[in-house]
């Protein structure tokens, strides 16, 4: 029998559009959807090998089915059968020659092409660190946005065209992930969904033994000693020879009973006492409850008052040329800091141009150490950044023009354009874009003065999420595709507004670009004495921001 040659390919350089690996994938979603290409290709590679082994395996099973009905007639009558030359020809034949064929077959390894693939592929693949920064980002944006765990675990989230789940297991990983970083908060609260996903029948290879064990142990470092030996109580029903649980169980009975001693000497002045803090805790609002209260859109309210010195106009740069015949819309978001809006000041090929010219680019983003000056990355800040001049593109250009032109400030002394894309979650906790007193280096490495003021411009809507705010003033500003925001950092003294202090929350869902663009020199400050502006971007953002010696 002579068995078909079988072809199996796989096209190997086809898989990255890029030719070099990243890193901190979880800190830029537009590095993130080249792995869905590079996923999707995978799956053709795998179902190649798929068909592959169906095609090997059709080939046998033909081969069997026609070896069962020969030997079936030849063993009724192995003498008769063997009487006729062809038949005695061709046993010797199958035997000598064809079966090896077959053997030759069933140990061909169909997976090389697929393998190769994997291997090559590999080298792109994200690590450890991505993994566990896209489980913290999921727990950042459970906090901020106040999520239950059933609603994310369910993807019950406002504005998703693409619902999707997470499993026991994935609820158990996460679970993990916290327990790893000693928090035992969120341990407790997933590893509880976990559990509640099992015990309402889903099918899962996680364990509820483990599951067990991880929640007890994370509920007792958060001090409720009855509900830890309640969990360990039903581990040992799961597992009564559990070793660690049987003597956690005995360790918790030695704690109640040391606590139930010390509580019969607890006075009632030590009640009021702990009502008292409690009161001071309720009342006592930090700055990153208001950050999150912001980020949700639970901000202060502004006075009808105050909201009727808000106006919208058309603006045409204090008498710009280019702007006095086609005025541009402006409208005010916030009195005290000035924040304005800017509508319509850039435009969905504009965008496009800036993302492409970004995207290879798109490096972890950095912050300037306020000691020393130097660049460096932060827990804080997750994003990727990347940096543009004018020369580069026509399309920088003019828009460095149009910035120009409408906030007053030259731009030949700037620095390039920052085009930052946020990753998983991804979020800039409260921050100055000014230089403080104590900081005298904090532009060093890029050479500048001070920061007079921010240009940010929104290059996507967002579906939730995603608002710049301001703690201090409690001022939130929502990303709306093609529009700019513009405030200034320095009173005309020079001084540092500190009501600037601001924040980029993280994106819920959608996926959010942005770009900044620094200036410096003393010709800056003739330009700010006559009225200048400064404006940053949020969605595909980008951002200026004018410097000053």
């Amino acid at each position: 029998m002579a068995f078909n040659k079988m072809w199996y390919t796989v096209a190997l350089g086809l898989l990255l559009p890029f030719s070099y690996a990243h890193t901190d994938f979880f800190t830029s979603i537009g590095h993130m959807t080249d792995l869905i290409n590079t996923e999707k290709d995978l799956v053709v590679s795998l179902k190649d090998y798929i068909k592959a082994e169906e095609s090997k395996l059709e080939q046998i099973k033909k081969w069997a089915e026609k070896l069962d009905q020969l030997t079936d007639t030849a063993t009724k009558d192995p003498e008769g059968f063997l009487g006729h030359p062809v038949n005695a020809f061709k046993l010797m034949k199958r035997l000598n020659t064809e079966w090896g064929e077959l053997e030759s077959l069933v140990l061909k390894d169909m997976s090389d092409g697929f393998i190769s693939n994997m291997t090559i592929q590999r080298q792109f693949f994200p690590n450890d660190e991505d993994q566990t920064g896209a489980a913290k980002a999921l727990l950042r944006l459970q906090d901020t946005y106040n999520l239950d765990t059933d609603t994310l675990s369910r993807g019950n989230l406002p504005g998703v065209k693409h619902k999707s789940f997470l499993t026991a297991e994935d609820c158990f990983e996460l679970g993990k992930i916290a327990y790893t970083e000693a928090d035992y908060y969120h341990t407790e609260l997933w590893m509880e969904q976990a559990l509640k996903q099992l015990d309402e029948g889903e099918v899962s290879s996680a364990d509820k033994a483990y599951i067990l064990d991880y929640l007890s142990y994370a509920v007792y470092q958060q001090g409720d000693l009855g509900k830890a030996m309640m969990l360990t109580k039903r581990l040992l029903e799961l597992d009564p020879e559990h070793q660690r649980a049987n003597g956690n169980m005995k360790y918790f009975e030695y704690i109640m009973a040391k606590e139930k001693e010390a509580n019969k000497s607890s006075t009632d002045s030590e009640d009021q006492m702990e009502q008292e803090t409690e009161v001071k805790k309720k009342d006592y609002l930090p700055e990153r409850r208001k950050y999150e209260m912001l980020c949700r859109g639970e901000g202060l309210k502004m006075t009808p008052r105050r909201q009727k010195r808000l106006f919208c106009r058309y603006y045409d740069g204090n008498r710009n040329p280019r702007y006095i015949l086609g005025p541009v819309k402006q409208e005010d978001e916030w009195d005290k800091p000035r924040i304005v809006r800017f509508l319509d000041i850039i435009s969905d090929e504009e965008i496009e141009t800036v993302k492409e010219l970004a995207k290879p680019r798109l490096r972890r983003a950095t912050i300037s150490n306020p000691i020393t000056g130097a660049l460096e990355t932060a827990h804080y800040r997750i994003s990727k950044s990347a940096w543009l001049s004018g020369y580069e593109s026509p399309v920088v250009s003019r828009i460095n023009t149009r910035i120009q032109d409408l906030t007053g400030l030259d731009v030949s002394t700037a620095e390039e354009l920052q085009v930052a894309n946020y990753g998983v979650g991804g979020q800039y906790e409260p921050h100055f874009d000014f230089a403080r007193a104590n900081e005298p280096d904090a532009f060093k490495e890029l050479g500048t003065g001070n920061r007079i003021a921010t240009w940010l411009f929104y290059m996507s809507d967002v579906s939730a999420g995603g608002a710049t705010v301001f703690p201090e003033v409690g001022a939130s500003v929502w990303p709306k595709k093609g529009t700019a925001v513009f405030w200034y950092n320095l009173f005309p003294s020079g001084e540092g507004d500190y009501s600037t202090r601001h924040a980029a929350c993280p994106v819920l869902v959608g996926n959010k670009w942005g770009k900044y663009h620094s200036r410096c020199s003393h010709c800056q400050q003739t330009t700010w004495r006559s009225g200048a502006l400064l404006v940053g971007c949020l969605g595909f953002l980008f951002a200026l921001h004018f410097m000053v010696e």
